[in-house]
């Protein structure tokens, strides 16, 4: 059974993140946010448009039809975290603030708990 979990999306991210699909061709939409072991505080974070929803996976579905996948195992990790996507001078990119991360490294990819 799918359930929700606190995790949002700002509506810049989700503008990028639909842009971005429909660049590729992607009809309907998942964006899979994991947290997966590494990076050089201990977790990091990965995304990537996945083909399916499991039934242990947390959904945040957006307004712009895209939805927001994330597994059991991660869902812990990045409850209550918000996705932003900033632009700047050196280019774009996707940003996760985490409540949850006690300790982050400089890159702001991989974080501790």
């Amino acid at each position: 059974m799918q359930s929700t979990v606190n995790f949002t999306v700002t509506e810049t991210a989700a503008n990028e993140i639909k842009k971005i699909a429909d660049e590729q061709g992607i009809e309907n939409p998942i964006l899979r946010v994991r947290v997966v072991p590494g990076g050089c505080s201990g977790f990091q974070y990965a995304m990537g448009f996945d083909e399916e929803i499991t039934e242990n996976d947390k959904v945040v579905e957006l307004e712009n039809g895209v939805k927001i996948a994330i597994d059991e195992f991660s869902a812990p990790y990045i409850g209550g975290a918000v996705l932003d996507y900033v632009q700047d001078f050196m280019g774009g990119g996707f940003t996760i603030k985490n409540p949850n991360a006690a300790n982050s490294c400089g890159c702001g990819n991989s974080f501790s708990c």
